[in-house]
């Protein structure tokens, strides 16, 4: 089947990376991005702590695992060759307490299966040959893990694609996708207007939705599953610039705890040498919005309105307490990451970034852990893509472009 005319919804590291794929890979096809923005990864890619995950937590043979490493492999050559800062800072899950040791060598294990390399276990003498200021009993340390700077690699795929002769269409969100027999038809919606109210975006033999924070909204206006519902979860980063960002060398991560949903407070080296402190995780008050205060009435009323949410709430009032306690006090969010690292002086601390998390969530109030990408004829959809998914780009490009091509055998 002669394929000539491909979108791509979502300007973000997937919608650009699965962009660049399709347009490698469909010579004879012009690739369209269709972005809200008028600027490439807005939203989460925008947010992202940058790191390039090694693959240490994730199930044995799960989707996020066996992307995750085939991602990273792709992302080390393809900064080489693009001249993208790739800084492979190593990483340190620090445990403090005789439960955290237990988990931490079950960690190890699993991120052993994985194919991690050169992971190992270090004694609190040795956690401090990686990082002097740390302080715990048991760490498991990932030498591999990296830092980028995501949002330029997403700007440096959407060149690819330009360049393949593909074109971006900023300022041009997605209202509706009708799909027809033989075509995808993207309805736009009208700056300013009700969203119902649509323009002609055209017609395209294939397309494949990349819309993070939106991806349940659009599914439902173009008659797909709304579920799994996206959830938004504000976190926040508070930052120590250079040189006190000196105190951390890489990046020093809580054991996770299976009681809670998120991760917890931890340090993380940026690509420009400055540290994050976080992040939190608390439920957002807008899918967009990133200052502090800032609220969309609609976004809560579909938190609020969606009976999962309220059966995860019921199941995590713990997990609230403790990120209630961080987001409400900058104090309490300073006194968690010194935990790890005492020597952090407070008076050298400043609020920094907030990022909103796209948490997909069942109508049970479970949450959607792994990858969901679903296919039904001519439109291919990136449901969930949490982290590694900025790590696993490449990699879910490829998972996405075989799944959109191979439908259309």
């Amino acid at each position: 089947m002669r394929i000539s005319r491909i979108a791509v919804v979502g300007g973000g590291i997937i919608g650009t990376a699965v962009a660049r794929e399709l347009a490698l890979r469909c010579e004879d096809a012009t690739v369209t991005i269709f972005e809200k923005e008028p600027y490439l990864a807005a939203h989460q890619t925008g947010h992202n702590s940058g790191v390039v995950h090694a693959g240490l937590y994730y199930e044995p043979g799960s989707l996020k695992a066996r992307l995750c490493r085939t991602g990273v492999a792709k992302l080390v050559e393809y900064s080489a060759v693009n001249g993208i800062h790739y800084e492979e800072c190593g990483k340190l899950v620090v445990a403090h307490t005789t439960a955290e040791v237990d988990r931490l060598e079950a960690i190890f294990e699993r991120a052993k299966a994985n194919g991690v390399p050169h992971v190992k276990l270090l004694d609190r003498n040795e956690m401090r040959e990686v990082e002097p200021h740390v302080r715990g009993v048991l760490a498991l340390h990932s030498p591999h893990t990296a830092i980028i700077d995501f949002a330029k690699l997403a700007e440096s795929f959407a060149a690819d694609v330009t360049a393949a002769g593909g074109r971006i269409e900023y300022n041009s969100e997605v209202a509706r996708l009708d799909t027809m027999g033989n075509e995808v038809r993207v309805a736009l919606a009208l700056p300013g207007i009700d969203s119902r109210t649509t323009e002609d975006g055209g017609s395209f033999d294939l397309v494949v939705t990349c819309a993070g924070l939106q991806a349940d909204r659009l599914a439902a206006a173009s008659g797909l599953d709304s579920n799994p519902r996206i959830v938004p979860f504000h976190g926040d980063y508070f930052v120590i610039d250079k040189p006190d960002a000196e105190v951390v060398r890489g990046l020093i991560y809580p054991v996770p705890d299976p009681a809670f949903p998120f991760l917890g407070v931890h340090l993380t080296r940026r690509i420009d040498g400055a540290l994050m402190l976080g992040p939190n995780a608390f439920v957002a008050l807008g899918r967009e919005k990133y200052e502090r205060g800032g609220f969309d009435l609609g976004d809560i009323g579909s938190t609020l309105g969606f009976k999962g949410f309220w059966k995860f709430a019921s199941q995590n009032v713990r997990a609230a307490a403790r990120e209630a306690r961080t987001a409400l006090s900058p104090k309490a969010f300073i006194e968690e990451a010194q935990k790890y690292v005492p020597d952090i002086d407070p008076a050298t601390v400043k609020p920094g970034p907030r990022g909103v998390r796209a948490q997909a969530m069942n109508p049970d109030g479970s949450l959607v852990d792994d990858f969901v990408i679903t296919t039904r004829g001519r439109l291919t959809q990136v449901r969930n893509a949490p982290s590694p998914g900025a790590t696993s780009s490449m990699a879910i490009a490829e998972y996405v472009a075989d799944k959109a091509l191979g439908a259309l055998r």
